[in-house]
């Protein structure tokens, strides 16, 4: 039986048993299996599949849809503890990976990715709760930003050795699947056995949260899940479909963002605890509303390959400042609702997911820009939801609106 550590105790444990390491060991565990499904699913499924625009929206809302019913994660955490339910979605995302491209058609496809996003899904909800509930506010933004950049690392590794080897060692889809795979699951069983149960210290409520006061961390939610899908469906696609991307290609684009987003996210992470989640969340959706327009641009206006993969870049980058809506919620939430509102959050964050990618594959058939220009009126809807966010957050002072509580009188 494996043993039950408080989080009080755990730091004095050796530095790479504390949780903290752990945390890492799963940032690194999940892209593997992840970031390598993604980089060559464009080409995998227009190769083996004939995909077109819809067949690619219609795949992305059935991946989509474990992320709608996170909020079964509460039912789930009555049966086993949030650290066990992350492994184990952990290994269900590895085994589904190594087994992808043994179904090389439609129908298989959908199974095998809807079985690996159950694991993907489940996995982030829980990890979240846990970084939240593990890290001190002070620490978070620090912290979620060096999460980040090891998360970008692995990637890297991962894609590097696709653009290193593919073409040298006639690597196979199915070569790649199962090693990143595999990879991810030997991770896990590290994980499992090298560290044990931690115990934080606010136990978490079990039942669905739903608390008036954090309407505007789930409109945020809703926004950010919905203008999300657009780029992760529709602008990979695009440099495969417009610019007829190869598998090196695709992934020397990956690469070229990632080594990136290691160089900047834990800077991005100092800045969140520097210029607080308000000012950090304005640039990012300012930001967002500008590269959406020029994403639409690049058909309206035939703008060439060059732009279109900086955006794709750029793009990336700018994400990565949505570590500012996990601190805005550790500030206001009570302890306790850590768990529970992350699964609702994560249901929220994926309410648009569902319909989105079908709904817009057929708008991608005739308008591909128009696309991208209703992501950046998401993106600006957001950055006028962002103003409503208080310079400094708290219980009771959620919003803008609302009243921070005073300080006691000096006696």
């Amino acid at each position: 039986m494996t043993r039950t550590t408080p989080l009080a105790e755990a730091q004095n444990l050796p530095f790479w048993r504390r949780p903290l390491a752990l945390l890492f060991v799963m940032a690194a565990a999940m892209p593997i299996s992840f970031a390598t499904w993604s980089a060559l699913l464009n080409n995998f499924v227009i190769e083996a599949a004939e995909f077109n625009g819809s067949d690619i929206g219609w795949l992305h809302t059935l991946r989509e849809i474990p992320g709608f019913l996170a909020i079964g994660v509460i039912l789930v955490l009555l049966i086993v503890r949030e650290q066990t339910l992350a492994l184990v979605s952990l290994t269900l995302l590895g085994i589904s990976t190594a087994l992808t491209a043994y179904f090389p058609s439609m129908g298989g496809i959908l199974v095998i990715t809807f079985l690996s996003s159950v694991g993907f899904h489940y996995y982030e909800a829980v990890n979240q709760s846990l970084q939240l509930q593990w890290l001190t506010k002070e620490e978070a933004p620090r912290v979620l930003g060096k999460l980040l950049a090891t998360g970008s690392a692995a990637t890297l590794v991962s894609y590097g050795l696709i653009l290193l080897l593919w073409d040298p060692l006639g690597l196979t889809y199915n070569m790649v699947y199962m090693a990143a795979g595999a990879t991810t699951v030997a991770l896990v069983a590290f994980a499992r056995f090298a560290y044990p149960q931690f115990e934080a210290p606010n136990p978490q409520r079990k039942t669905m949260v739903l608390r008036r006061r954090y309407w505007l961390y789930y409109l945020m939610q809703f926004m950010a899940g919905a203008r999300r899908q657009i780029f992760v469906v529709f602008a990979g696609f695009m440099m495969v479909e417009r610019f007829g991307f190869d598998v090196h290609e695709v992934t020397s684009l990956f690469l070229i963002t990632l080594v990136s987003n290691m160089i900047l996210a834990p800077a991005l992470g100092r800045a969140v605890g520097h210029f607080g989640e308000r000012r950090v969340l304005l640039v990012e959706y300012a930001s967002l509303v500008v590269i959406f327009l020029m994403y639409g641009g690049i058909y309206y206006f035939s703008w060439g390959l060059l732009l279109a993969s900086v955006l794709y870049v750029v793009d990336n980058i700018f994400f990565a400042l949505a570590l500012a809506l996990k601190t805005y919620f550790q500030k206001i939430a009570d302890p306790g609702d850590i768990a529970p509102t992350a699964a609702v959050a994560f249901t929220i964050n994926h309410i648009a997911a569902v319909f989105l990618p079908a709904g817009l594959g057929y708008l991608w058939l005739v308008a591909p820009g128009a696309v991208f220009f209703l992501a950046a009126g998401m993106a600006a809807c957001s950055f006028l939801f962002a103003l409503m966010i208080p310079r400094h957050p708290e219980p009771g002072y959620e919003t803008i609106f609302g009243s921070r509580p005073r300080p006691e009188p000096a006696e």
